[in-house]
């Protein structure tokens, strides 16, 4: 599989180490690919107060100083940035993820400049895919009409049922969303804008039944399911995952789901982790960051305009995100240079003496950065917090997968001698 299909950067997942050649200086590593992917924290606050929430909830508290909304002028600027990059790499499309805090807080108004303006600094025959990733509160018919004329994708959070939706996904008050989000999903998916629904995106709660969450997606018919691993680290453990035991709650529930899934008749929708694991184990590349070897393929926008890491890292330390650099003074190649500080860049080199000696390096690459931390001292030199999940996981797709094969291998070619 390969990432192009998406926008993603066309990377290798391996890392050439310099070399020294017998009559020159060691040969440099290639040159980092380039964005092809903008995140824009257009909107710094939310109207939902999710408990896990990585924006909100983690240490990093850097939001509460920032803008509530990207200004005119930043938007502006950081449009004009992405062109420049699009054109000195000629890059054939792009796209641009308006995220947030809750992204439809704009209102009507802003969110219609913000993308006109992304569409205008563009150079001619440039492909531009902008979505928003919301939690679906604010998808009234009014706002389905203007994301359609504006041709603008939708990306909603969704994490189950009543249930497993509102133990996380509240107001302030403590009142639920899921009713209004599935109404919302009604709407979106039902309608005459279904071509927007780009998928849905569900953080996992081991104490959900992982079939009943997987059926519950599937009732709206996405295109793509997200399914994401909690933000936790060594220091912070997320929930059920103990560092001090080896048992593997995350790969038991992704794998009951894998094997529903892999086994239907028809393939019913894409779970993109899963979709990953298998093009990995096939030789492929990762679409999305946290499994394999490729370097993120995109850049970090926050409302006041700083070019940060990603958001994630805040469930870290303060200061996790920040690269130093800033649209209104630099351009997005400067931020494909190796990261500095303690988050380590991408590839095998990032990686933890324990992880490149493992041979499951090439599949997991080590876990997503943000689960790897330990505030010990060895900050992100570490296999990832979910590692006997990730290598358990790993394990159970690829017999799956191998005995597919050899069933496959094994029928008699018609016509063979």
């Amino acid at each position: 599989m390969n990432p192009a299909r998406t926008g993603e950067p066309g990377t290798s997942s391996e890392v050439r180490v310099p070399t020294r050649t017998a009559t020159g200086p060691p040969t440099p590593p290639p040159a980092p690919p380039p964005f092809h992917s903008f995140v824009l924290k257009v909107h710094g606050r939310c109207d939902l107060a999710c408990d896990y929430c990585y924006m909100y909830e983690g240490p990093d508290q850097s939001w509460r100083g920032r803008p509530r909304i990207m200004a005119p002028a930043v938007l502006d600027r950081t449009a004009d940035r992405i062109a420049e990059h699009v054109a000195a790499h000629r890059l054939p499309a792009v796209k641009v993820v308006l995220h947030g805090g809750e992204p439809l807080l704009l209102g009507p108004a802003a969110l219609t400049r913000t993308v006109r303006v992304l569409r205008r600094a563009l150079p001619p025959g440039v492909r531009l895919d902008v979505l928003v990733q919301t939690n679906g509160l604010g998808l009234d018919g009014r706002r389905l009409d203007l994301l359609a004329e504006l041709g603008v994708r939708i990306g909603v959070s969704l994490d189950g049922d009543a249930a497993a939706h509102d133990r996380h996904r509240r107001r302030a008050d403590g009142r639920g969303s899921h009713a209004e989000v599935s109404a919302a999903l009604r709407r979106l998916g039902d309608g005459p804008h279904r071509h927007l629904f780009s998928g849905l995106l569900c953080v996992i709660d081991v104490r959900n039944d992982p079939l009943a969450t997987y059926r519950h997606l599937l009732g709206h018919r996405p295109p793509v399911i997200d399914f994401l691993l909690p933000h936790g680290n060594w220091s912070a453990p997320p929930p059920g995952r103990r560092p001090d035991r080896v048992d593997t709650p995350y790969a038991d529930w992704l794998a009951a789901v894998f094997d529903v899934w892999f086994d239907a008749p028809v393939r019913e929708t894409r779970v993109r982790l899963l979709d990953d694991l298998l093009a990995l184990l096939l030789g492929g590349r990762a679409e999305t960051e946290g499994l394999g070897l490729a370097p993120v393929g995109y850049a970090v926008v926050e409302t006041d305009g700083a070019i940060g890491r990603d958001a994630t890292l805040r469930t870290t330390y303060p200061g996790a995100i920040d690269t130093g650099l800033h649209v209104l003074r630099d351009p997005f190649d400067r931020a494909l240079a190796a990261p500095t500080g303690a988050v380590p860049g991408p590839g095998l080199a990032g990686l933890s003496t324990t992880c490149r000696a493992c041979p499951l390096h090439r599949v997991c690459g080590g876990g997503h950065v943000t689960h790897r931390y330990r505030a010990d001292g060895s900050d992100f030199a570490n296999p990832s917090v979910y590692c006997p999940d990730l290598a358990a996981l790993i394990g159970h797709v690829g017999r799956r997968l191998a005995a597919d094969l050899g069933r496959l291998l094994a029928r008699p070619v018609v016509g063979a001698p």
